[in-house]
């Protein structure tokens, strides 16, 4: 334990270090949110928002954009760099085992998309009067499961890997196609159906997010053919349980 701590510290310090990490994973979300919100027009309620002002139904899509970054772009590229130089291998000859690093990682990782969440949450409620999520235990279960989704993807990507630039690479792919089919880039209401119908089954499941920050905005996405929460989330789950399987099967240490 102390030395899983005394990584956790090394690895929050070199994670802090990475101003583009910080800046796209953790800053940008709030950032993308109170730019949008200085849109008027995005600050205006509309029939087809259930009286809801678009920035309010956007909210939960800009907490996304964090939590992806920071799951399969960020941790694999991290992981591959570290591995690229030996360090995987060299640690394994002494009393942290690389295994340590990497749960080292992903806590870092956790604790970088809470505070994200977090930023977000509150600078959209202070500043564009944004309210919070209405069912917060619900939301919690949301974004955990749905975070673990993701890290899920993520880690497959690290297993496979070898170097930094291919994880760059597989990573940008990855967070383009995750916003696009997640529904993150296209409101669902005019996504073909297949697109929405594909959109269940990617993580970390933006529409039990969605559902969970507001009724009125879940009622929407219901309309356009979403499945119930709860059944999102046992996909979710479901989603993160096979694709950590296949990275701890796939994973090589150098």
């Amino acid at each position: 334990m102390r030395a899983l701590l005394k990584m956790v510290k090394v690895e929050a310090k070199l994670f802090l270090r990475n101003s583009a990490t910080v800046l796209f994973g953790v800053l940008f979300p709030a950032g993308l949110l109170l730019g949008l919100g200085a849109v008027p027009a995005l600050r205006e309620s509309t029939p087809e928002t259930g009286g809801l002002r678009s920035i309010d139904v956007w909210a939960p899509t800009a907490l996304v954009f964090g939590m992806v970054m920071i799951a399969v772009q960020h941790l694999p590229a991290v992981i591959a760099t570290y591995r690229e130089r030996g360090i995987l291998r060299r640690l394994s000859t002494t009393p942290a085992h690389p295994r340590t690093v990497l749960l080292a990682q992903m806590i870092v990782a956790f604790a970088s998309v809470i505070v994200s969440a977090t930023l977000m949450i509150f600078l959209g409620w202070a500043v564009l009067d944004i309210a919070p999520p209405e069912r917060p235990l619900e939301f919690a279960v949301a974004f955990v499961v749905g975070y673990a989704s993701l890290l899920g993807v993520g880690m497959i990507s690290a297993a496979v890997v070898r170097t930094s630039s291919a994880a760059n690479q597989s990573g940008t792919l990855l967070f383009v196609a995750l916003m696009f089919f997640g529904g993150a880039f296209l409101p669902r209401v005019v996504m073909p159906d297949v697109l929405r119908e594909v959109g269940e089954f990617v993580p970390p499941g933006l529409q039990a997010l969605t559902a969970a920050w507001s009724a009125e905005a879940g009622e929407i996405t219901a309309t356009a053919g979403g499945q119930s929460f709860w059944l999102q989330i046992a996909i979710m789950a479901a989603v993160a349980t096979a694709a950590s399987a296949i990275a701890a099967k796939l994973f090589r240490w150098e």
